[in-house]
């Protein structure tokens, strides 16, 4: 009498192979990529423009009207979809924000808008190339990235409080030099807060200066609504904001 014999069958799944997971991993960056080429190809920054605003202000301002709640979620929706495609129009689209709603529903509607965005290619950026990147790095690249992720909070606040430094650069370095998602979360939201009340409010006003754009015939410019005083104030700040850490750096160099 034999027994019965049970024979192991191979797994028909192949493991998966380290190339084929480093090609996955780049697939959301790829698709950030295709969608910023799309929207250059359909000319979104032509509807993105102070001229187009000014073209539009009329028909714009009875739609937002009739249709408040509407209005609302396209303005949001734009806004994400600009922010995670690295668009750069944040600038124009908060001033359009303060514009079509007033300062204060412009600003919030933006400030959660822009958040999320701003996290989505976060995550993208980190899933592509966070990793890859501090592991190929060198010595001073990564002492840098442990410097930002010690003070990352601060550093962050500074990044969101200057608007010399562009939008998506502040919503990309992060993911690679390892901020957490947490950190990045509320540098970002509490960061913008300043910055973007202040172009909602000017873009409030701006009614006024598309009136005397069209009387001098000239194109609207964000140049014409945000002035030295304003830009010193953004860069006082952001120094504020680093302040922080390098007072923290001193004392453990005299310690």
């Amino acid at each position: 009498m034999t027994g019965d014999v049970e024979t192991k069958r191979p797994d028909k799944q192949a493991p998966e192979t380290a190339g084929s997971a480093t090609w996955r991993r780049f697939i959301p960056i790829a698709v950030v990529a295709a969608a910023l080429i799309l929207a250059y190809s359909f000319g979104l920054q032509d509807y993105l423009s102070f001229k187009a605003l000014a073209d539009q202000r009329d028909s714009l301002r009875a739609f937002v009207e009739n249709n408040f709640v509407t209005a609302i979620a396209i303005y949001a929706t734009v806004y994400v979809l600009a922010t995670a495609i690295s668009f750069p129009a944040a600038s124009a689209l908060t001033v359009f924000g303060g514009f079509l709603f007033g300062w204060l529903v412009g600003g919030i509607v933006t400030a959660f808008a822009a958040t999320t965005g701003a996290v989505s290619i976060f995550l993208t950026a980190k899933t592509a190339f966070g990793d890859v990147l501090r592991k190929r790095a060198g010595p001073f690249i990564a002492k840098l990235a442990a410097g930002f992720d010690r003070d990352a909070l601060s550093y962050m606040f500074a990044l969101r409080l200057a608007p010399v430094v562009p939008f998506f650069v502040t919503n990309i370095a992060p993911a690679i030099f390892g901020v957490p998602l947490r950190t990045y979360l509320i540098a970002t939201f509490f960061g913008i807060l300043p910055g973007t009340f202040a172009y909602s409010w000017l873009g409030q006003g701006l009614d006024s200066v598309i009136v005397a754009a069209a009387a001098s015939g000239r194109d609207v410019a964000l140049g014409d609504l945000v002035t030295p005083d304003i830009t010193a104030a953004f860069a006082l700040l952001a120094l504020v904001a680093i302040i922080p850490p390098l007072v923290r750096r001193l004392r453990r160099r005299s310690a």
